[in-house]
């Protein structure tokens, strides 16, 4: 059972066939999609329903379409939290924060209450990583740890952007790192990155020999990559977000590759980078029989401990917000 939610929405429909279609969860796994939209939308979410049931897709056993929270939120094995209140014109973050505390309160305790404990969380609408703290916080008897929000989408943009550098395919980048929150704070982190040039690996800061761009535009340019595409496009990035949601939930399913590590937004108690605990923050793991663990002892130099302290400063003032919000709502 796998539930999106903002199921009428463009994110989701960029995402909808590739779990139906086998590249998530696998070819031989037969999926029952549930999706979760506010009943001014449910014209739209029959027609995506309609579109579905059109794709003839072997492996979706059934789909239910729905506004009601106690039917999406039953029994999931997986839950894709993408449905969010969205930034308005002259909206500050802090009312952006307060309309989804609301949101996120009620689908915590929606998963508390109606899903399987074994339930694993991805957090998409933003600001994401609160979000799933939010949701983790208002649902107390599922695992902390169960709970990850998207950097992924941040994590394939480095390493896109290293590869147009160098001039190979983004499958020959490895373990860049975002650092901390979802936001233009993060820290995009390529001092353990590696990438393939003619058949040997090598340190991208060796590979490059620009250090000047490594940590100035390359930086900025992932930070600001999801505001430059919605001024092209006239509308947020859907396909490469899509995409960055398969690969993480793909990974968590099936695990991470042997030497490879990813960037997911999951809560920072016990890492060893000197993150504030109780944090939802971006962080390198590798993943294994469904469980991530913290990538550990890479080594921090100035440049990156700043840029790492700066993005938890920024996510422990929004958690401080939110949770005003949290015991008044």
């Amino acid at each position: 059972m796998v539930l999106v939610t903002g199921a009428a929405g463009q994110i989701a429909y960029s995402l909808l066939y590739s779990i139906g279609n086998g590249s998530v969860f696998g070819k031989d796994q037969p999926i029952i999609l549930v999706l979760l939209d506010i009943t001014p939308m449910m014209d739209v979410l029959d027609g995506v329903l309609m579109e579905l049931q059109d794709c003839a897709l072997p492996l979706l056993k059934d789909v239910i379409a729905t506004d009601k929270e106690e039917v999406a939120f039953k029994d999931l094995d997986v839950a894709i939290l993408v449905g969010s209140m969205p930034r308005r014109e002259g909206m500050e973050r802090k009312d952006l924060l307060k309309a989804n505390v609301k949101i996120f309160k009620s689908q915590g305790a929606a998963l508390d209450k109606y899903a399987k404990k074994s339930v694993k969380v991805i957090v998409v609408g933003n600001p994401a990583n609160t979000n799933c703290l939010t949701a983790s916080k208002s649902a107390p008897s599922i695992p902390k740890e169960n709970f990850s929000c998207l950097t992924r989408l941040d994590h394939n943009r480095a390493k896109a952007q290293i590869a147009l550098k160098l001039g190979v395919t983004a499958n020959d980048v490895k373990n860049v790192i975002i650092w901390g929150n979802h936001s233009s704070t993060q820290y995009p982190d390529v001092n353990h990155a590696k990438v393939k040039l003619q058949g040997k690996e090598v340190g991208v800061y060796e590979a490059l020999k620009d250090d000047s761009w490594l940590k100035g535009e390359f930086v900025t340019t992932v930070q600001q990559r999801g505001a430059a595409v919605i001024k092209a496009r006239k509308l947020s990035s859907a396909m490469s977000a899509a995409k960055a949601i398969c690969d993480h939930v793909r990974d968590i399913w099936f695990g991470t590759p042997e030497g490879e590590f990813v960037s997911m937004g999951v809560i920072s108690d016990g890492n060893s980078y000197g993150v504030p605990d109780d944090l939802l923050y971006s962080f390198p793991v590798v993943i294994k029989n469904k469980t991530w663990k913290f990538v550990e002892g890479l080594p921090i130099n100035d440049f990156s401990r700043e840029k790492m302290d700066l993005t938890a400063k920024e996510l422990t003032e929004e958690k401080e917000t939110a949770f005003e919000f949290l015991s008044s709502a």
